[in-house]
């Protein structure tokens, strides 16, 4: 119950979520926000996406942490949930402070009827 309100604890470090309709809401208002997609690029492409978002797979993340803008809120997003709230642990653990996860990830994103690509 309380990962359900909290987030998950890892480390001592939560790991906050996020609804699919609250981050429409925040990319509606044009609020600064890079969604991050961590998934396969054939699941990127094949299976939709969030407008906007910036593909780059969770294998890769490690290495590429420096294209990413320290000073902006990012919301990780994968299929379910699972691999994004890694990515959001492996961002939280290297100093990237507003970092959230898509809860229920791109299902829950389709579930809600909100637009992709």
């Amino acid at each position: 119950m309380f990962r359900a309100l909290f987030g998950q604890v890892t480390g001592g470090t939560a790991v906050k979520n996020i609804t699919p309709n609250e981050l429409q809401e925040k990319i509606t208002n044009k609020q600064p926000i890079l969604v991050l997609d961590v998934r396969q690029p054939e699941e990127y492409a094949h299976q939709g996406h969030v407008e906007g978002s910036r593909l780059m797979p969770l294998g890769s993340l490690r290495h590429r942490m420096s294209e990413l803008p320290h000073g902006m809120p990012i919301v990780c997003v994968c299929r379910s949930g699972a691999r994004s709230r890694t990515a959001c642990e492996l961002l939280q653990s290297q100093g990237f402070a507003d970092v959230t996860n898509l809860g229920g990830g791109m299902i829950a994103w389709k579930r809600a009827r909100l637009p992709h690509q």
